[in-house]
């Protein structure tokens, strides 16, 4: 079966879920997925919708789950050794080393990734997720490419797992007659030459698991035929094809995205803008009526200027209200708290209006939100984050820009997504609990009982910061009291000599010997202080 014949194939399970994706489209961004009904664009006009709170919500969830998944200023994983080799292949004293060396290497490969347009095509792959669910992304040499739901089918078996990705895409006949003249057949060069400009041919790309290799292969046709130079593979774990799920069902090929789940308010919300809208539109025109029988002519009335005065009786001229004031305000009150539904759905921050506004309740409006976000990108952490990672950093080490890492001794952990808000949670709870021990028991009990520097060292975890180089180990405090202490006996001595000296034992004409004598003692015990032997 080539190519084109599995894409065909599949496709018909994928209907269902395209149909969905272009409706929830048509409601929030029109543009973003469209039918699959021909191989060319028919670049019609796209619907408009009567409201703009869909786009809105879709565009600040997109760029919220963009920052908690790749955070710009810290880094979404990080190089840890393993605890179960700590003492028996890697020195505990190495450890420090390690992790030095480990956040070099972690930050060659956010500059690798901040220097790249990785970011701007992740962003509009989620803003795919969310609208259609489904999204599939190709890390390529060039960079990553972004293919909507309706330029590729997917097969995958019962867990879940990845079996078959088919994409298709539109390449000018003209540049493949060009570049592949013995892929294209005679009688379509013919017709191409005939006409003033050559069609776009379809171009399938064809992946899929081989069992035996246990590798990822793929391939690209083009009139059924295997185009030369394009077969390539990939490790099983570091695929660059990364086909996305926002919310999964059972036994489905495709995910559901946010925008299905929450479906029905925003076809409400589009019912009563449209009514709304149009009903204003006609409440606002004004019309005037004059009784067939007056006296007043209605030019009379039209060409009047503002405050000018004519004949007539006002008994003989009205003005057509609707009188649907009521009803408006029904409608309006209901579309307010559909958008209200809509953007607590979508996580966009509301913050009470009102003269008393605290920062302590913004903050932990905001807090609420954060933790909503657990259940949105747990499923992308899994299916995006950790391939991604694993296919960054099988390209870099390819390209000697980052040395080889051993399995055995250290391994990646995600620290953004679900694993930053768990921090998140860890970093409140701790403060809080100091707080109320500062609180009931007094500063004394916080003194006595809280060990410092691992209350730091928890607040710098919860954070993710780096402590190496930054909070001082207990050797380094220990060295320097042992320096104050040292500074300390050193002025003590000086202040002791200074008042000995002044008193009458210490003139040398009245006592020579025990002058003498008590200045050996004073140097002996600056030696000492010093930490070195008497002489």
């Amino acid at each position: 079966m080539n190519a084109r014949e599995k894409y065909n194939k599949f496709s018909n399970k994928r209907q269902q879920f395209l149909h969905s994706a272009v409706e929830c489209s048509k409601l929030t961004l029109p543009y973003l997925i469209q039918d699959d009904n021909s191989s060319r664009p028919n670049y019609k006009n796209l619907p408009t919708p009567w409201q703009s709170v869909g786009a809105k919500v879709v565009v600040t969830l997109a760029a919220k789950l963009m920052l908690a998944l790749l955070p710009p200023q810290t880094t979404f994983f990080k190089l840890q050794v393993r605890e179960d080799k700590l003492g028996e292949e890697i020195p505990p004293e190495m450890k420090s080393e390690l992790d030095l060396s480990f956040s070099k290497i972690e930050r060659l490969i956010m500059d690798y990734i901040a220097a790249s347009s990785d970011r701007v095509v992740i962003h509009q792959a989620l803003k795919h997720l969310i609208v259609g669910g489904n999204a599939l992304l190709f890390m390529g040499k060039d960079g990553i490419k972004n293919f909507p739901l309706n330029r590729y089918v997917v097969n995958r078996d019962g867990d879940g797992n990845v079996l078959d990705i088919v994409t298709k895409e539109l390449i000018s006949r003209r540049i493949l007659e060009k570049e592949l003249p013995d892929i294209v057949p005679k009688s379509v060069v013919d017709e191409s030459a005939a006409s003033l400009d050559g069609d776009d041919v379809e171009v399938y790309t064809c992946v899929h698991l081989d069992e035996k290799s246990g590798r990822w292969i793929w391939y690209q046709e083009c009139y059924d035929k295997i185009v030369p130079g394009t077969r390539s593979t990939a490790p099983k774990n570091a695929s660059p094809w990364l086909p996305l799920r926002f919310n999964t069902v059972d036994g489905e090929d495709y995910g559901r995205g946010r925008v299905e789940e929450f479906i029905g308010d925003m076809k409400s919300l589009e019912g009563l803008s449209q009514a709304l809208v149009e009903g204003s539109a006609a409440a606002a025109k004004v019309v005037f009526l004059v009784s067939p029988s007056s006296t007043t002519k209605p030019q009379t009335i039209a060409n009047a200027g503002n405050g000018a005065i004519v004949q007539g009786r006002p008994e003989d001229v009205a003005v057509i209200q609707v009188g649907k004031t009521a009803d408006f305000s029904t409608a309006a009150n209901m579309a307010q708290q559909i958008e209200r539904r809509i953007s607590d759905a979508f996580l966009t921050m509301n913050v009470r209006q009102a003269e008393r506004v605290t920062a302590e309740e913004v903050r932990l409006t905001q807090m609420e939100l954060e933790q909503q976000l657990g259940g949105l990108f747990s499923l992308l952490t899994v299916e995006f984050l950790i391939p991604y990672l694993n296919r960054t950093l099988l390209v870099l080490t390819r390209s000697n820009q980052i040395p080889k890492i051993p399995k055995d001794l250290a391994r990646p952990s995600i620290v953004a997504g679900v694993n930053a808000l768990g921090r998140g949670q860890d970093r409140e709870s701790l403060v809080t609990f100091i707080s109320t021990i500062a609180q009931a028991m007094g500063p004394e009990a916080l003194q006595r009982y809280i060990n410092p520097g691992e209350a730091i060292k928890r607040l710098a975890t919860s954070q993710g910061i780096d402590v190496l180089n930054l909070v001082k180990t207990d050797d380094m405090i220990k060295q320097e009291m042992q320096q104050q202490q040292q500074m300390q006996a050193q002025q003590s001595l000086v202040n002791q000599a200074g008042q000995f000296a002044n008193t009458a034992m210490m003139d040398p004409e009245k006592n020579p010997e025990g002058t003498a004598a008590m200045g050996d003692i004073v140097a002996d015990q600056a030696m000492s202080a010093l930490g070195q032997p008497p002489q």
